[in-house]
């Protein structure tokens, strides 16, 4: 299979030359599902220890995400990672979830950011600037890779909750709205995992719903 395009490092090099050498790529995982986490990830890339190959984690196939996610653990600067549960996401809303995931994944850095970029969730009380790109995961390496963390993060975390409730595929389509998991939860109802607020606007027709990755 051929690889998509790259992220460039077209942000990041401006930045390096400018003495900014920590700069921290955003990105978010699972704001769509109908169950399970939403996951943020906080990348920091050397300019010393740029790694090739990294795009928008939904271009990529299983094996590329896994196989870069190691390569970004093992050449990063600093990896961060935060984890919003269900319940949460039911309580202060989908959006705000996110940001709180993303929070908590640049406060997981071994090292402060001197500079954010996301794609396109705008935070607040940051000690730092910030740059929020729309599609920011194809435009930006930093943030390609915080992709990456993400969805492999949250990806596996969805296969472990498939072991415990097995009926619905969770490892399969990650919690997404496919007519497998809808024709689940029709049949055995919903788990302790699945976010209610998201399946009753699926009912009634006024979540969008992501695209499966």
């Amino acid at each position: 299979m051929t690889p998509p395009p790259s992220a460039p490092y077209h942000y990041e090099a401006r930045a390096w030359k400018t003495g900014v050498t920590r700069l921290a790529g955003l990105d978010e995982a699972g704001r769509g599902p109908l169950a399970g986490p939403v996951v943020a990830a906080a990348v920091i890339i050397g300019p010393e220890r740029r790694i090739r190959g990294l795009a928008d984690s939904k271009l990529l196939t299983h094996e590329q995400r896994e196989a870069l996610f190691q390569v970004i653990s093992e050449r990063a600067i600093a990896v961060g990672v935060g984890i919003i549960d269900h319940e949460t996401i039911d309580r202060v809303n989908i959006l705000q979830a996110t940001r709180l995931a993303m929070a908590d994944a640049l406060a997981r850095l071994t090292v402060s950011p001197d500079f954010v970029i996301t794609d396109f969730v705008a935070l607040s009380g940051l000690g730092c600037p910030q740059r929020n790109l729309v599609d920011g995961d194809a435009r930006c390496a930093s943030v390609a890779a915080a992709s990456i963390v993400a969805k492999v993060t949250r990806d596996r975390l969805m296969r472990e909750i498939d072991v415990e409730f097995p009926v619905y595929g969770f490892a399969k389509h990650k919690g997404y709205a496919t007519a497998e998991h809808i024709a689940a939860i029709d049949r055995h109802g919903l788990c302790p995992l699945h976010r209610r607020s998201f399946v009753s606007e699926w009912r009634q027709g006024s979540l969008f719903v992501e695209r499966i990755d």
